[in-house]
C-alpha cells in the first residue's frame, strides 16, 4: 500500500518545526534579553556596534565609502531641489507679471469704456438738444406769417430749406410755397419730393 502524501512530509514538517523550537525561538529570546539590558543600562548597542566596526579597517572602509557615497546623493538632490525650486520661483513670478499685465488691460479697457460711454452719454445729449432746438426752429416757421418764411427759406441752403420744410405741417408748407416764386417752389417740391422717396425706400 502506498502512502499518503501527508504522511510522506510529515517528516519534514516536524524537523522543520524542531529547529524552531529548538534554535530560532531561543536565539530571538536572547537577543531580545540582550537588547533589552543593554537599553536598561544605557548603552546603545547600534552605536556601539558602529564604534567597533570604526576600529576595524575593513569595516571602517565601508562605513566611510558609504557615508561619502549617501553624502554626494544627498548633495546632488539638494543641488537638483534647489534648481526646481529656482525654477518654481521664475514660473511664479513669470505668471504674476502675466497677471499684473492682464489687470492693467484690463483697467485700460474699463477706463476706455468709461470714457466711450461719457462720450456717448454726450453727444446723445447734444443730440436731443439739438432736436429740441430744431423743434423750436419748426415751430417758429409755423408761427410766423408764410409772407416773411418765404424769402429767408430761399436764401438758405436747399438741403437747411429741406429740412425745414420736410418737417412742418402740410398748411404751412403750402402757404409758404404759395408765397415763394414758381421756379423756387417747383425746386422746392423736386427735393422733397427726393426726400420722401429716399426715406421711403429706407
Amino acid at each position: 500500500m502506498e502512502r499518503m502524501p501527508e504522511e510522506q512530509e510529515t517528516p519534514k514538517t516536524s524537523r522543520f518545526q524542531w529547529i524552531i523550537y529548538v534554535f530560532l525561538i531561543p536565539v530571538l529570546f536572547g537577543v531580545t534579553i540582550a537588547l533589552l539590558v543593554f537599553t536598561v543600562s544605557g548603552n546603545n548597542i547600534f552605536e556601539a556596534a558602529k564604534e567597533y566596526s570604526q576600529k576595524v579597517p575593513f569595516l571602517a572602509a565601508i562605513f566611510d565609502e558609504d557615508n561619502s557615497r549617501s553624502q554626494e546623493v544627498m548633495g546632488e538632490q539638494l543641488i537638483e531641489l534647489q534648481a526646481e525650486v529656482k525654477d518654481r520661483e521664475a514660473r511664479i513670478s513669470q505668471l504674476e507679471s502675466q497677471l499684473d499685465s492682464k489687470d492693467l488691460e484690463l483697467e485700460r479697457a474699463g477706463l476706455e469704456k468709461q470714457r466711450l460711454e461719457e462720450e456717448i452719454n454726450e453727444l446723445t445729449a447734444i443730440k436731443e438738444e439739438n432736436k429740441r432746438a430744431f423743434k423750436d426752429i419748426v415751430k417758429t416757421y409755423e408761427n410766423i406769417s408764410a409772407k416773411k418764411a418765404a424769402p429767408i427759406l430761399t436764401e438758405m441752403k436747399d438741403e437747411e430749406a429741406v429740412k425745414i420744410l420736410s418737417n412742418v405741417n402740410s398748411d404751412t408748407l403750402a402757404d409758404i410755397m404759395e408765397k415763394m416764386s414758381p421756379e423756387d417752389a417747383a425746386r422746392y417740391t423736386a427735393l422733397l419730393t427726393a426726400v420722401k422717396e429716399e426715406n421711403g425706400s429706407n
